[in-house]
């Protein structure tokens, strides 16, 4: 599979489910979902509907430094918008660039526009951390059946 394994691949695995804020919502309510959730970033939703991103990077160098406060200042100001989105037939590798290219380490997935899941940069090192330790175990155990396999050719 390798670093070729695609997003749904990595959602069948970690689950679906995700935490999703108003685009109305205060900054302050957003930071508080994050930490209750313990995620980085919150899609942003309009009516259901997708509009952009709100993470901790976003509150660090929008609020902090602006010196704005937090419960009088709504997501939709700040967030990523619009969003840089994937689909659950796009790679890790393809995943992994997109973040490095627009500087952002959480990718919502979407199918027909609507939004399955969320991918984090977390998300996809322990794929490919899962993945290759999944590919060391099969060669281990291709090594060992050989040299079972030599072992009794030689008696």
């Amino acid at each position: 599979m390798g670093i070729t394994m695609l997003v749904g691949q990595v959602l069948k695995k970690k689950g679906y489910g995700y935490t999703a804020i108003d685009h109305e919502a205060t900054v302050y309510e957003a930071l508080e979902l994050m930490s209750k959730k313990n995620v980085g970033a919150l899609p942003v939703l309009e009516n259901g509907v997708l509009i952009g991103v709100f993470s901790e990077r976003d509150y660090a160098r929008r609020v902090i430094l602006e010196g704005r406060a937090s419960k009088n200042t709504l997501v939709r100001e700040l967030m990523q918008s619009p969003p840089i989105t994937v689909t659950a037939m796009t790679t890790v590798q393809e995943c992994m660039k997109l973040m490095s290219d627009h500087h952002v380490r959480h990718l919502p997935v979407l199918k027909d526009d609507i939004i399955i899941g969320v991918m984090s940069m977390r998300d996809m090192v322990n794929a490919i951390i899962q993945d290759q330790a999944s590919t060391i175990e099969q060669l281990e155990d291709y090594i060992s059946g050989s040299e079972r396999r030599e072992r009794k050719q030689t008696f």
